[in-house]
């Protein structure tokens, strides 16, 4: 039985009741217990448990320095392409919207990683649009293999695949792939996801156990939350890494909690997660799920980053570009316009998203983000908090 199946069966409504009534009694319960089921979960996304978000900070603060230390890894996305045949109205890269694009050619792609190799990052995030034409299985094991023998660790976020078009990217030296459901929502990710390979949704929630059927060693999953209501999506998540962490037990699992943020189309969130509630969201991921990564991205912002970083946080990007060519430049004079998989020449001012002022290169990005700090400057305050940074935590040697 694959996670499909088990989601179709699970009793969201009686959940989402159980958080919206749960009382501080509950929430007592919930605190003093050890292994915890996902109806104890939805208790600590209650109004009543964020009521005792300090309680709650604090347990999972001691939680996971038990699990993982006082260390936080750092990893940086490296974008590859910006093409995609996918009209998702929350994303930047959606195919309708007119913004520059370019695919950057493996040389480009190796320029891009070394330029982060330089500022200390051993593992790299590759991230893609979904575009056969430009971005094949075969052009995503090039670019692994080229970046194997520099960076300890690379892993994948692009578009979903079969099991045998991920074991040449396995083969090539990837050991992680991250893919978001954007929704759980199935009424939501329909009106979200209106052409493309994208819209089929079961498609989509099996893809990390193809993934692991395929080799990989770190499976990545989330939620974009500002499509649908926040304590849905995270019980939706939660029942998700549950599931893989108990049929996809050799690899590690990590879950990221990312809010939407200004992009090309200018989409505006459906739904509202306030900081308050992402800090309660972290806290009770980590009580739940006592040896899951938690990832915090540079989509937030600089001072609520440092406050959430010691609450139970474990990866953390830092000095993050979303557009390809981002560190270097790589491919600026590539740049283009694609009309239904066609590139068409630019005109003077052909795109409204053409203008960024200070970006290395001319190519949109899929979001701006807001914690523009250098790789550096995240390190150090790291160092201040009283935690270490870990650049490499993973060789292939180990596993040779």
């Amino acid at each position: 039985m694959s996670f499909v199946a088990e989601f179709n069966a699970l009793p969201f409504a009686e959940l989402q009741e159980r958080a919206r009534r749960a009382t501080p009694a509950d929430v007592a319960r919930v605190l003093g217990t050890g292994a915890r089921s996902l109806a104890d979960f939805a208790v600590l996304l209650s109004p009543a448990a964020g009521q005792q978000l300090e309680t709650l900070c604090r347990e999972s603060q001691t939680l996971t320095r038990q699990r993982f230390g006082k260390v936080i890894r750092l990893f940086a996305p490296l974008y590859l392409s910006n093409e995609c045949i996918n009209n998702c109205a929350y994303c930047g890269f959606s195919r309708d919207n007119p913004i520059l694009r370019v695919t950057l050619s493996v040389p480009e792609v190796r320029r891009e990683a070394e330029a982060l190799l330089a500022q200390g990052f051993r593992n790299i995030l590759l991230v893609a649009g979904e575009h056969p034409k430009f971005v094949s299985n075969g052009y995503l094991a090039d670019c692994t293999a080229a970046l194997h023998g520099l960076s300890p660790s690379v892993s994948l976020e692009v578009g979903p695949m079969e099991v045998a078009e991920y074991e040449p990217i396995v083969r090539a030296g990837a050991e992680g792939l991250v893919v978001y459901q954007e929704t759980y929502d199935r009424e939501v990710y329909a009106r979200m996801h209106t052409l493309g390979p994208k819209r089929n949704f079961d498609w989509r929630l099996e893809c990390p156990e193809r993934a692991y059927a395929a080799g990989f060693r770190r499976l990545g999953i989330g939620a974009l939350h500002g499509l649908a209501d926040w304590r849905y999506e995270a019980l939706a998540t939660a029942a998700h890494a549950a599931y893989l962490l108990r049929h996809c037990w050799k690899a590690m699992l990590t879950i990221s909690l990312p809010r939407l943020r200004p992009c090309a189309g200018e989409f505006q969130p459906l739904t509202h997660l306030g900081d308050r509630e992402l800090v309660q969201l972290v806290a009770a991921f980590r009580l739940f799920l006592p040896d899951a990564g938690l990832v915090l991205s540079t989509r937030e912002p600089a001072a609520l980053r440092d406050g959430l970083l010691p609450l139970g946080i474990t990866h953390a990007s830092a000095g993050s570009h979303t557009e390809p060519g981002g560190y270097t430049g790589a491919g600026r004079e590539k740049v283009h316009q694609t009309v239904r998989g066609r590139i068409m020449d630019l005109a003077a001012g052909s795109s409204e998203w053409s203008a960024q002022p200070g970006k290395a290169t001319g190519a949109t990005g899929q979001f701006d983000i807001a914690d523009e700090r250098s790789a550096g400057e995240i390190a150090d305050l790291i160092r201040r908090l009283g935690y270490e940074p870990v650049w490499k935590d993973w060789d292939a040697a180990l596993s040779a």
